[in-house]
C-alpha cells in the first residue's frame, strides 16, 4: 500500500471517528430478524439462506450484513419487502463499510452493503430480504449415513428445512416441526436465551415408499369441530389443523400501564400485512375493555394512516365483517391503508389506550395485571413508582432507559399465555 493511500485512509478514519464522537454517525441497529436455512443436496454441503431484517437507524441509506468467515458465499438477490423490488448491493471490506456509515464494522470481515429503497424514517424501519447461498463443510456434512447441520445461530427466530426425502433423527434445541407443502420437513424455533444457540440437526434419507404419501380424504369424525388454536374442544384431536410457524410470526406488542387507579394502559403493536387486496386492519376490542386515542402509521415510510372507532350499529352499517354478529357493545378500531398489491407488504405500528377495570386494577393496595398475551413477543413496562412482586409467566426482566421495570415475554408455543403481575408502591 502506497504512502499516499495510507495517508488518505488515516485521514478518513480520523474524520469518521470525529463524526462518531459528535453523534453524526450513528451505529447500525436492526430488529425483527428471521432466518430460514434450506439445506441443499448433501453432496453440495451448501444451504440457501433467506434472511429477513429491518434496519432501524433513522436516516441510514445503507444496511450492512456480515458475511460469516469460513463459508463460501454467493449473493442471489436482495429485496425491499415493502415494494417487492430488487435492491442494489455490493460486497465490501470492513474498511469500506466503516466509510459508508457502519462504524461497528470489523476490518477483518467482508460485508454485504445494501442500498435501501428509501432512508430509514424516524421511528420507523426499512425491511429487506437477503437471499444468499453458503457452502460450509463444517456446518453441513454427512457422517455414518446421516446428514448433519451444526451451526451457531445468533438470530433469535430461525427455521431449518431438510432436503426432500429426509426424516428428522434428532434436534438439540426445542423446535416446532412441520411438513411443508412440497414434502420437506421444516424445524423452527425462537431462541429464548441471551446467547447464540449451537443448533444441531441429524437427518436420514427415507426409503422411497415412505415418501409416496396418498391422502385418503377421510371425512372428519368431529361434526362442527373448530380447528383453529383457541376455542376448540380439547377432548378431541385437532383434525386437519393448520400449524402456524411460531418463529415466523412477526407481530409484537408493548404495553405501558398507566397508574393502576385509571385501569388504563397505552400500547402499540407492530403488524405486517402481506395479503394481496387487503386495505384495512380491524382490531376487535376485547369485551370489558374500552379503546381510546387510536393512531397508526406505516413503519416503512412514516406515513400516518386514517383510523376510526366503530360500535354496534355503526359496524353493521359499514359492512365490515368481523367474523361474528356485532351487538350494541361490540367495538372495533379500523385502520385503513393503501391496497396491498401482489408481492408487496406494509408494516404498521398501531397505538391505542385501553381501559379495563376487570384485568388492571388495585386490590389490597397492590397493582394487579391479569391479561392474556397472544403474540410470540410481548413487553410490559410497569408504571413509575411501582416495584415488581409477582410474575406468573417466566420473563426476561430489566430496567428501561427511564429506570422502569420491563418484562419481556417470548412465547414459542402455539398458544396464548395468561400473565399475572403484581406490584407495590415504592413511594
Amino acid at each position: 500500500m502506497s504512502t499516499a493511500i495510507k495517508f488518505i485512509l488515516s485521514l478518513s478514519f480520523l474524520v469518521l471517528f470525529s463524526l462518531i464522537l459528535m453523534g453524526q454517525v450513528s451505529p447500525q441497529t436492526q430488529s425483527d430478524s428471521y432466518t430460514r436455512y434450506e439445506l441443499l443436496s448433501p453432496t453440495s454441503q451448501a444451504f440457501r439462506i433467506i434472511y429477513d431484517v429491518s434496519a432501524t437507524s433513522a436516516g441510514k441509506a445503507y444496511y450492512f450484513n456480515t458475511l460469516r468467515k469460513g463459508s463460501e458465499h454467493k449473493i442471489d438477490n436482495v429485496y425491499d419487502q415493502m415494494t417487492g423490488t430488487k435492491l442494489e448491493w455490493e460486497i465490501v471490506s470492513g474498511i469500506k463499510a466503516k466509510l459508508n456509515g457502519h462504524p461497528q464494522a470489523n476490518d477483518a470481515f467482508e460485508y454485504l452493503m445494501v442500498q435501501l429503497a428509501r432512508p430509514v424514517p424516524a421511528n420507523g424501519e426499512a425491511r429487506i430480504r437477503i437471499d444468499k447461498t453458503y457452502k460450509d463443510a463444517l456446518s453441513y456434512y454427512s457422517k455414518d449415513g446421516n446428514i448433519i447441520f451444526e451451526r451457531s445461530l445468533g438470530i433469535k427466530r430461525n427455521a431449518v428445512v431438510l432436503p426432500t426425502g429426509y426424516e428428522l433423527i434428532s434436534c438439540n434445541y426445542p423446535s416446532q416441526v412441520e411438513l411443508e407443502n412440497d414434502g420437506r420437513i421444516k424445524l423452527s424455533f425462537i431462541n429464548r436465551g441471551l446467547s447464540a444457540v449451537n443448533y444441531k440437526i441429524i437427518a436420514k434419507k427415507l426409503p422411497t415408499f415412505a415418501t409416496n404419501y396418498e391422502n385418503t380424504n377421510d371425512p372428519s369424525p368431529w361434526v362442527g369441530y373448530v380447528t383453529k388454536a383457541g376455542g376448540r374442544d380439547k377432548s378431541k384431536a385437532r383434525i386437519n389443523y393448520q400449524l402456524s410457524e411460531r418463529a415466523y410470526q412477526n407481530r409484537e406488542i408493548v404495553y405501558f400501564p398507566l397508574q393502576p387507579e385509571t385501569h388504563s394502559f397505552r400500547l402499540y403493536h407492530d403488524y405486517t400485512e402481506t395479503r394481496e387486496g387487503r386495505d384495512k386492519y380491524i382490531n376487535v376490542v376485547r369485551p370489558g375493555s374500552k379503546a381510546s386515542n387510536p393512531s397508526a402509521f406505516i413503519l416503512d415510510t412514516g406515513e400516518k394512516l386514517k383510523v376510526e372507532t366503530l360500535q354496534g350499529q355503526e359496524i353493521i352499517d359499514s359492512g365490515i365483517d368481523i367474523g361474528s354478529v356485532p351487538d350494541q357493545n361490540t367495538e372495533i378500531v379500523v385502520i385503513r391503508y393503501p391496497v396491498i398489491q401482489k408481492g408487496q407488504s406494509l408494516r404498521m405500528r398501531i397505538e391505542e389506550t385501553y381501559t379495563d377495570p376487570n384485568r388492571y386494577l388495585i386490590f389490597n393496595n397492590e397493582l394487579v395485571w391479569d391479561r392474556s398475551f397472544g403474540r410470540n413477543r410481548n413487553t410490559l413496562i410497569l408504571p413509575k413508582g411501582w416495584w415488581l412482586t409477582t410474575n406468573s409467566i417466566p420473563a426476561i426482566i430489566d430496567k428501561n432507559e427511564e429506570g422502569l421495570t420491563r418484562l419481556y415475554y417470548l412465547n414459542d408455543r402455539d398458544d396464548s399465555i395468561d400473565v399475572l403481575i403484581k406490584g407495590r408502591r415504592k413511594f
